[in-house]
């Protein structure tokens, strides 16, 4: 881009987008009314700019303030281009006291800035805090600051030390005064200058701020001598002043020691008054300076004359004087020049003739004045002028904002609603303002608008229209293009009303130039706009023809003759511009919106020029190309000069610039232009730019084709320069006007509103791809809103780039250099423009869309670039796949981040994509393809990362490492979608061995949890039959038994491969663990199982292989990667060694399952028993089983595992007497466990109980389960016994047949006297042949028979019992007598035999 040509400005529009009110309503009461007669002031603004704002480490850099009047209100505004600032906007009321025009001044001190204002009836002093005052800090480091007018509601403006009432002056004035100028003296004092309508200068003077004192009034008159320009003469001063030596501009300039006040007066003459003195020093007539008509002139009233000063220290005091004369105005600039003894005279440097527009107000700096003024059509003038060196009395131009259109073109396509709102809400040509204005007169003021979010607002306006337009249809029926016509109808009467109110905001009331920055403000009633340099081309194709035609040379071509042809081609190009219509421009803007040849629109657009050709255009324009000598090196120039392209890598680095600066200056410099006022000039000055270039290109290349038209007739030559001319020139132009129509799209394009979980969810897939730490994806906040999406990139991105660039290559000193706005604002839109410029290597601008999740901006962005940039094809294919996730196409997304795998060498985006430490050794594409592939697992989409991986795959042949990790992803993947027959082929393929078996884990978790076992069972496993068996065995004993049921696999695997002495161990171990770790119930059952499947598997082996290894305990398995563990000592504990191996054959497996089965059965009937089942041993469990019961399943335990009875009829027995003696409640409960027995029968009648059946249970045991010598019986007894429970008789009869002796020794331990003599007796007598049966006695006592005995000792214990017992006698006589009759029997059968 060629060097900023500073002989034209351009204006841009500082549009504020929030309809919520910003300023606070101050009002001041002074208690007056309005005088009468009273004079309605116009409207006007004004500035102030700080003396160290164009230093770039001061906090009131780029500072500024400006002010408006209207009535009785003054508006003030503080605004920065670095900070944001709060509280900036005040709108302060003084009831009946209209402000005067221009009567408002700032000042600046060390520690204050203080606001000086007129009214017609008071003067207001008001003291504020300076900027450096509010923050001591030299680094002030906060986006946002607080503006001096922070406090100022705190301050009683009403106050004597703030406000003076001028009707309290007597005897000085009458009326109200005309004009005024204030200045500070050396004390603080602050002084007013005010014109009285008699002609005198008022002074009134207020004490310094910080002490007491009143107000004080002086009055200057003509009262001694007058200086004019001839020398001094005395001169009696008249006491009557005349009407036409009313002042009509003041202005003021502090001296040494002294204050001159200047004065212009009706009468043509320039007053120069010294405060010190009061004396009139100097009178100047200004017709003087007049050329022509000065008699004319004398006699008119000068009362639009205006005065400004301005001082430097090269120029001294300088003095412009606009001469409001009808149809001369002139401004004139003289030097106030000091000679002897203390007398002063007017140099007089130049007289500038100006246009005669109504001028609104002009400025005097140093070098130029600057002048305002409104032209017939009430439009905007603006120019200035080096009133030095000024060639021929030339103005240079500034080219003012258009206003909108009056009309919006509607092609048959559109939408007229869409359309009309795309054109209001555009972010260049409307205020929120005249929107909400236009708004509230449209609905005839019923609703009032000032908080309205811009969104909301545009909702607002569209149902307002649309509810008029239906409120205006009276027929229910009507034709497609009848009710577009109704909303065309109805949307432009809404528009002309906002063109209205646009045009009132867009009034021009004042200029501010900041001679610090060199910054020029235009002053509107609605907003301000600011003044920028405009670009060589840009200056020629849209000055006017006067200025145009008088260029004798043009920066952007060296050659003087290559010049002429430029200017001569503008010349054309600024017909053409004024020829196409607007439905032909419209139609070339929708060639480039669908991406249509530019080549083929413009031959279009030329078809229709020269056919409808009446003013014979055309024919000029033919007329002027063939004047141009050289037409191929005038387009080389101006292509060249338009071209962004750039060949350095922009924003590589956007802080690598601050690592050699001074604190201090770091932060400066990040927040230098990065407030919102700056973020929307600099973004709307880019949009501009781009406008005015795409038209230029479109009229170019119209030209061009005409070119091609007329051939050899304007190139002299020949076919070379045409060829050149359409292989070249004409495809760079498309190229151009492709790439600057892009530009103003972006620029007018509105970013969206993101919610948090959008932005926290994009962040997370930008920290996958290691792209969260970019400068271009880190959003910043902006209270801009609505934001364009270049706004945005410039806030969060671009600035920081730019201001890396611009300070860059300068030394430290640069920090001290003044901030030049012409130079810094011009460098800052080439920086901006190149960072977009889509054709430049740099990509950041499509990073901080995708960071900021503008994904349908970024999706336009791409789709406009497409088909003709060439540059960052494979970033934005990227960044479109980015898109395509974001809205769910996922498919799209896959074919786009494959298309930009071609590319990944060779960008910088994708390079910077690819880098990492850890996967150096791989290619750039597979680290390309492993970033893609996590972004897509982040965001979930399984599917397309096995096709991505499988395409990858391709990529890392001879990369082992590579494609482990590809094919452990396939393999992931396929499992999480269920496939398991291809994870399982992806496991095989896998090269790396600790991978592969890392998956085959994996494979057999996740098909256990999912309870999918059949696959798992019946993949072959080739060559990893042994590592699936140690997973599964592994996963088996690491993890809860009751939730994996790893065993059970293990069962169907080895049963599947039959291996049945396998199966029969893992089942064996499984019943093991669960008998010692999960003691319920369930377990138990699970237990009982896993014995029986056990036992089914060795039964399928032949006998002499029906044998396991007994498994280890649950301590003993070792695990593979398990710490050594240590004694109490520290020591490493000694491992289990050489343990013993037993073999469990069928029959152990067996006493096992029986067990088990009888833990099972206790646990059914006794829940709570489980636990202590659990892993009870045999002996421990017939303790339980009886005690629950369950005395059948307690005598088969017995019987297996060989075990005596005694405890099963020992609980028998104790069951019985608990009944014998027990309630209701144990006859009851009872009943369980009697049913849980197998009698032969249970009788449940009347009259049998639980306790007939119980002693029915043991009768039958004790007949069932026969013992040797009766053992089971004698433990019965002696339970009975011991309990002191009655014997049964059918129990005692059994006894006596079986062993007598031992029931009697039972009766003498329980000490059963009469139960034992009475056994004695019937022994007696059995052995007599009395009742012998009961004794299981064969044969009586007699000499034949054999033998028999009696138990003496017992017997005699008896004997010796019952002697004792004084209550036995009898009994104790009759067994003696039975047993003497025995004796004797004995006797006589004793000695039959020794006969």
């Amino acid at each position: 881009m060629a060097a900023v040509l500073e002989r034209s400005f351009i204006e841009i529009c500082g549009f504020e987008r929030e309809t919520v009110s910003r300023f606070r309503e101050i009002p001041v009461n002074l208690g007056l009314n309005a005088l009468p007669g009273g004079v309605k002031y116009p409207d006007s603004a004004g500035g102030f700019y700080y003396e160290e704002s164009g230093k770039l480490l001061s906090v009131t850099s780029n500072r500024f303030i400006h002010w408006s009047t209207s009535g009785d209100t003054l508006q003030l505004v503080e605004q920065s281009l670095d900070t944001n600032l709060l509280n900036n906007a005040i709108r302060l009321k003084i009831p009946h006291c209209p402000l005067l025009p221009g009567g408002v001044h700032i000042h600046e001190t060390l520690n204050n800035v203080i606001i000086l204002f007129v009214t017609n009836q008071s003067v207001h002093r008001m003291v504020l805090p300076h900027p450096t005052r509010m923050y001591r800090s030299e680094l002030v480091t906060e986006l946002q600051m607080q503006s001096i007018f922070t406090d100022l509601g705190k301050l009683s403006l009403q106050d004597p030390s703030h406000s003076f009432v001028l009707s309290s002056l007597q005897g000085t004035q009458s009326g109200s005064p005309v004009t005024s100028a204030t200045w500070l003296g050396h004390q603080g004092e602050a002084h007013f200058a005010l014109a009285s309508p008699s002609g005198s200068i008022l002074v009134v003077t207020f004490p310094p701020h910080d002490s007491q004192g009143t107000v004080s009034v002086q009055e200057l008159r003509q009262s001694s001598v007058i200086q004019r320009l001839t020398g001094w003469m005395p001169t009696a001063i008249r006491r009557d002043q005349s009407p036409s030596d009313l002042a009509v501009s003041l202005a003021v300039a502090k001296m040494e020691d002294d204050t001159f006040i200047f004065t212009l007066c009706q009468d043509h003459k320039l007053r120069v008054w010294s405060h010190k003195d009061q004396l009139c020093l100097l009178v100047a007539d200004m017709l003087e300076y007049l050329p022509v008509g000065r008699g004319e002139v004398r006699n008119i009233l000068g009362q639009s004359h205006k005065l400004r000063l301005s001082f430097s220290s090269t120029t001294g005091l300088c003095l412009a004087v606009y001469l409001s004369v009808p149809k001369r105005s002139q401004f004139c600039v003289l030097q106030l020049v000091a000679t002897d003894n203390n007398r002063y005279s007017l140099d007089h440097i130049s007289t500038l003739f100006a246009t005669q527009e109504t001028l609104v107000d002009f400025a005097l700096t140093s070098t130029d004045i600057w002048g305002l003024w409104l032209d017939d059509d009430n439009q905007t003038v603006v120019k200035y002028i080096n009133f030095e060196h000024s060639t021929a009395g030339m103005w240079n131009q500034v080219f003012v904002q258009p206003p909108p259109e009056e009309e919006v073109h509607i092609s048959a396509e559109q939408d007229p609603r869409e359309t009309y709102l795309s054109v209001l809400f555009s972010p260049l040509r409307f205020t929120a303002s005249a929107i909400v204005k236009a708004l509230q007169i449209y609905r005839r003021g019923t609703e009032r608008y000032l908080d309205l979010p811009w969104e909301t607002l545009k909702k607002e306006v569209t149902l307002t229209v649309e509810n008029e337009l239906q409120s205006s249809v009276t027929e229910y029926e009507f034709s497609q293009e009848e009710y577009r016509q109704l909303q065309v109808e109805f949307w432009s009467k809404f528009y002309a009303c906002c063109l209205q109110y646009q045009e009132a905001l867009s009034t021009p009331v004042g200029l501010l130039v900041n001679q610090a920055t060199s910054m020029v403000c235009v002053l509107k009633k609605g907003f301000v706009s600011f003044l920028l340099p405009c670009f060589a081309v840009d200056h020629l194709y849209l000055s006017s023809d006067e200025y145009l035609f008088s260029e004798e040379e043009t920066p952007i071509a060296e050659d003087p003759e290559v010049g002429r042809d430029v200017l001569q081609l503008v010349q054309c190009l600024r017909l053409v511009s004024e020829s196409v219509p607007g439905d032909m421009a419209y139609e070339m803007e929708k060639a480039l919106e669908h991406l249509l040849s530019p080549e083929r629109a413009a031959e279009q657009v030329l078809d229709n020029l020269l056919a409808n050709d009446n003013d014979n255009v055309m024919e000029d324009i033919q007329n002027k190309l063939q004047d141009i000598r050289n037409p191929i090196a005038a387009m080389t120039v101006l292509l060249r000069d338009m071209d962004l392209e750039t060949d350095a890598e922009s924003g590589a680095d956007a802080t690598a610039f601050t690592g050699g600066q001074p604190l201090n200056v770091r932060i400066s410099l990040s927040q230098l232009y990065g407030s919102n006022t700056a973020v929307s000039v600099v973004c709307q000055a880019v949009c501009q730019l781009a406008m005015t270039r795409a038209l230029i290109c479109r009229d170019l290349l119209i030209v061009q084709q005409l070119y091609l038209r007329l051939g050899d007739n304007v190139f002299l030559g020949g076919g070379a320069q045409l060829l050149q001319l359409q292989q070249d020139l004409i495809p760079r132009c498309s190229h151009l006007l492709y790439s600057y129509y892009l530009l103003k799209q972006v620029s007018q394009t509105l970013s969206s509103s993101i919610s948090l979980d959008t932005l926290d969810a994009n962040l997370q897939h930008l920290s996958v791809l290691e792209l969260s730490d970019s400068p271009a994806l880190i959003p910043s906040k902006s209270v801009l809103n609505p934001q364009t999406v270049v706004e945005l990139f410039y806030l969060n991105v671009a600035r920081k780039v730019i201001v890396s660039q611009l300070y860059a290559q300068q030394d430290a000193q640069a920090s001290q250099a003044p901030l030049h706005w012409p130079h810094m604002i011009s460098s800052v839109v080439t920086v901006l423009s190149q960072l977009l410029w889509p054709s430049n290597p740099g990509f950041l601008f499509p990073e901080c869309l995708m960071g900021t999740c503008q994904y349908a901006q970024l999706q336009e962005y791409v789709r406009l670039i497409g088909p003709w940039c060439q540059v960052n094809v494979g970033s934005c294919r990227f960044m479109l796949g980015q898109c395509y996730l974001a809205s769910g196409e996922g498919q799209k997304a896959l074919q786009c981040f494959q298309e930009a795998a071609t590319e990944v060498e060779k960008e910088e985006f994708l390079m910077r994509l690819t880098s990492s430490e850890e996967e150096s050794a791989a290619s750039p594409r597979l680290q390309y393809y492993n970033k893609v592939l996590r972004l897509l697992e982040d965001v979930g989409l399984a599917e397309l990362v096995i096709r991505l991986a499988t395409l990858a795959i391709a990529e890392a042949v001879n990369d082992d490492r590579s494609r482990a990790a590809l094919w452990t992803r396939i393999f992931k993947h396929h499992l999480d979608l269920g496939h398991n027959n291809q994870a399982y082929e992806a496991l095989i393929q896998n090269p790396d061995t600790s991978r592969r078996l890392d998956c085959l884990r994996q494979l057999v978790v996740v098909l256990c949890e999912r309870s999918q076992l059949q696959d798992l069972v019946h993949f072959p496993y080739i060559n990893l039959h042994d590592e699936v068996v140690s997973i599964i065995e592994s996963r088996a004993r690491a993890v809860d038994l009751m939730t994996h049921n790893y065993y059970e696999l293990l069962y169907a695997f080895h049963i599947n491969r039959h291996n049945y002495r396998k199966a029969g161990t893992v089942m064996f171990e499984y019943g093991m663990r669960l008998g010692r770790e999960v003691r319920t119930l369930r377990g138990l059952q699970k237990q009982v199982n896993c014995y029986l499947a056990a036992l089914n598997c060795l039964r399928l082996i032949r006998p002499e292989y029906a044998w396991i290894v007994q498994p280890s305990s649950g301590a003993a398995y070792e695990r593979p990667g398990a710490s050594p563990k240590r004694n109490y000592d520290g020591e490493f504990a000694a491992g289990p060694g050489g343990r013993q191996i037993e073999i469990l054959e069928l029959k152990d497996l067996e006493k096992e399952y029986i067990l088990s089965r009888s833990r099972l059965t206790l646990a059914q009937e006794d829940p709570p028993s489980a636990a202590i089942a659990g892993n009870a041993s045999a002996v421990e469990m017939v303790a339980l089983l009886v005690q629950a019961g369950l005395f059948d399943t307690a005598v088969s335990l017995c019987q297996t595992f060989k075990l005596p009875l005694t405890p099963v009829f020992e609980g028998l027995t104790f069951k019985c007497i608990k009944l014998q003696y027990g309630g209701e409640q144990c006859q009851n409960e009872a009943w369980n466990w009697l049913a849980a027995n197998q009698l032969s029968h249970i009788i449940t009648t009347k009259e049998s109980s639980a306790t007939d059946e119980a002693w029915r249970l043991l009768a039958l045991y004790l007949e069932k389960y026969p013992s040797q010598n009766a053992q089971h019986h004698r433990c019965v007894i002696n339970k009975l016994l011991s309990h002191g429970v009655p014997l049964p008789d059918w129990l005692v009869n059994a006894y006596k047949m079986v062993d007598a002796a031992a029931l009697l020794r039972l009766y003498l331990n329980y000490d059963q006297l009469e139960a034992a003599a009475e056994l004695v007796l019937e022994l007696v007598d059995a052995l007599l042949g009395k009742g012998l049966q009961n004794f299981g006695i064969e044969r009586p006592l007699s000499a034949t028979a054999p033998l028999v005995w009696l138990p003496y000792t017992s017997i005699d214990q008896l004997l010796i019992s019952l002697g004792e017992s004084q209550s036995s006698t009898k009994l104790y006589e009759k067994l003696k007598t039975k047993l003497e009759d025995y004796h004797r029997v004995v006797a006589q059968s004793t000695g039959l035999l020794a006969r």
